[in-house]
């Protein structure tokens, strides 16, 4: 269901309305793994069933080499104790930039935040966007984030966009008046953009 994997863990069945089941499903992937979802099965849009022959093929592959997966634990390992230490961090060395000293800060003092609420206000061309992608990347990183939404004036729209994409390797969608007209010719006017 919506382009993911999810794990049926109730369906609830309405008597009145047979193709209106509400399935209720945790997520299989990697990314929103155990996230739960409540969705009424006849209004879904691409909807598959894997069924147990598919399930089956999983295991066909065999066992990873002892050497890839003991570098997937140490992996897993160095990204546990950079998650938990404030004062370690990841983002600086995925992007790809060079950092000032000073840009650095506002990601010092966003980790120390319980919840990471900053106004960045250099002067103009000191790294506004690279101080705010850093802060951004790591909370990504850390899970502490899931979502990225960027506010800014009309004119800066496609520079930002750019910048992200290009430094931090990020992907943003625009949400102007064009991209929700063609989410619901796309998916119907039903549909949340």
């Amino acid at each position: 269901m919506r382009t993911r994997t999810y794990l049926v863990e109730a369906i609830v069945d309405e008597p009145l309305a047979p193709g209106l089941a509400l399935v209720r499903g945790a997520c299989l992937d990697d990314d929103a793994q155990g996230e739960k979802i409540e969705v009424i099965w006849g209004l879904e849009l691409d909807t598959e069933i894997l069924d147990h022959e598919a399930w089956k093929n999983l295991g066909e592959k065999g066992f990873d080499n002892p050497r890839f997966f003991g570098a997937f634990l140490h992996t897993l390992r160095w990204n546990c104790v950079t998650a938990t230490d404030p004062n370690l961090f990841q983002a600086p060395f995925r992007a790809g930039i060079r950092i000032d000293a000073y840009q650095l800060e506002p990601l010092r003092k966003a980790l120390r935040l319980p919840r990471v609420n900053l106004f960045i206000a250099d002067d103009v061309g000191l790294g506004k966007t690279i101080e705010a992608g850093l802060i951004a990347s790591e909370l990504l990183l850390r899970r502490r984030a899931r979502e990225i939404v960027v506010a800014c004036p009309p004119s800066m729209l496609y520079q930002w966009k750019d910048e992200l994409e290009t430094r931090f390797g990020f992907t943003f969608e625009i949400l102007d008046r064009a991209y929700i007209e063609r989410v619901r010719q796309e998916r119907g006017y039903g549909v949340n953009p």
